[in-house]
């Protein structure tokens, strides 16, 4: 397996054009305020902006034509090193890159290109409407490239499933020493506990009730436990399975301690039965019973805050996630993982669904990451002995037009449900700001005590 790389990403549309990131650039390469002096430059495209920057490319064509081996790719950082000590300004190395990310310097006679800021690019920090993003997630990659895909190839999922995204990142970093429990829905649905006699995972799978698939798993625990054997119990369950039926056994083993990992996969409804409605789904959505037409306009309750009421069982770890932020989500596995050895561990994971909730299967990230950036969907964390805390910034939320517009299932909305949920969203927040706040006061006054 080859390495991954950071990187430095460019949303366009964010851009508006200040130029602050090559202020800051100037200043922290040459100490000047001269954007001809920036390694990045910004550039007026249409009615938008495009980015001039190196890409630090794997198959770098200004390496490849420099005929004096000053560029070079570096096998740790992945940035393309420049080495002056060798450029004899042939400027070849400016014909092979596409980008214009390595340039002329006048007044320096030499090239210049990014090189990132040794990990902390100045450029990023200084832009303020987000356009510019340090891509760190390359360490996923690298940590978890080569473990196993637990589940088999071929799973019968819908195209361009997120659930399915879920699932096997979640198996391949928990590891082969686990059992699973996959209650009816979506997960089961598309073969992981197998048809015919055959499996779909690589490691003990068992197919509980909806009703009971916590307390089930909490018996295979510590049935496990008594053989001697330390072998992690992880649930894969819908929020139909969770939120609803499933919630009177999930409830009892979280106020036990049972020492499992519960991990909700959450597309805001009974997707794998004809997209019913489940407690999770949100406001005003569209589903197969809670249809829209002339008197009906969608789903009249605001959605179960689930992770909160977990919550308030004081688990051991608590965490909401998302697939659109995969270095948040690997972070909270591995802390789950850590908390469901001694303890009940649960994680919300908000998977959007291409089928049930009416978008292009080609959009799965881009949704579920609209969903963060317009705080319809809170990334935070809780345990016992640090509270609650956010995880991803909640302030200069984009518009929830931007989210609702995408979705099929709130095309129908007026402008009184939007109001209705944006107020919704507004208290959502200051709730869990509360819980934030809450924690920070316990702890000045402890400090004082």
């Amino acid at each position: 397996m080859g390495a991954a790389y950071e990187t430095i990403h460019f949303k366009a549309e964010a851009c508006d054009g200040c130029n602050d990131c090559m202020t800051a650039c100037a200043a922290a390469k040459t100490q000047t305020d001269e954007h001809l002096h920036s390694r990045i430059q910004i550039v007026p495209s249409g009615e938008g902006f495009e980015l001039a920057i190196c890409r630090q490319c794997g198959d770098p064509k200004c390496v490849l034509n420099c005929p004096a081996a000053a560029l070079s790719k570096n096998a740790g950082s992945g940035v393309i090193d420049w080495d002056g000590s060798k450029c004899v300004n042939c400027l070849l190395c400016t014909v092979g890159c596409a980008y214009g990310g390595i340039v002329y310097d006048s007044v320096s006679s030499q090239v210049i290109k990014c090189d990132m800021c040794h990990g902390a690019p100045a450029c990023v920090k200084a832009c303020a409407t987000g356009a510019l993003k340090h891509i760190t997630s390359a360490r996923i990659y690298n940590e978890a490239g080569n473990l196993e895909d637990l589940f088999a190839p071929g799973l019968s999922g819908c195209q361009g499933c997120n659930t399915e995204l879920i699932m096997r990142h979640t198996l391949r970093r928990i590891g082969p020493d686990v059992v699973v429990a996959t209650p009816p829905g979506c997960i089961p649905g598309m073969g992981s506990v197998g048809y015919n006699g055959l499996t779909g995972t690589k490691v003990p799978v068992f197919h509980p009730l909806l009703t009971n698939t916590a307390s089930m798993l909490a018996g295979v625990r510590r049935q496990y436990k008594r053989a001697g054997r330390d072998v992690l119990a992880v649930a894969l369950a819908g929020d139909g399975g969770t939120a609803d039926v499933g919630f009177q056994s999930l409830s009892g083993a979280a106020e036990r301690g049972e020492e499992i990992l519960y991990i909700c996969v959450d597309n805001e409804g009974y997707m794998n039965t004809g997209m019913q409605r489940s407690g999770c789904t949100p406001y005003g959505a569209w589903t197969s019973t809670t249809p829209v037409g002339e008197r009906a306009h969608g789903k009249t309750q605001d959605a179960k805050n689930l992770p909160l009421l977990m919550v308030m069982h004081n688990c051991d770890y608590v965490a909401t996630a998302s697939t659109a932020f995969m270095e948040d989500l690997y972070d909270k596995l591995d802390r789950a993982i850590l908390a469901a050895r001694t303890g009940f561990a649960y994680l919300h994971i908000y998977s959007p669904c291409t089928t049930g909730w009416r978008f292009p299967s080609d959009q799965n990230v881009e949704v579920a990451r609209k969903a963060v950036e317009t705080n319809f969907v809170l990334l935070w964390e809780f345990n016992p002995r640090d509270g609650l805390q956010f995880t991803h910034p909640v302030e200069n939320a984009r518009p929830i037009d931007e989210y609702l517009e995408v979705l099929g299932k709130y095309r129908h909305l007026d402008a009184d449900q939007v109001a209705h949920i944006e107020r919704s969203l507004r208290n959502n927040l200051a709730r869990i700001r509360g819980f934030v706040a809450a924690k920070g006061t316990a702890s000045a006054e402890a400090g004082r005590a």
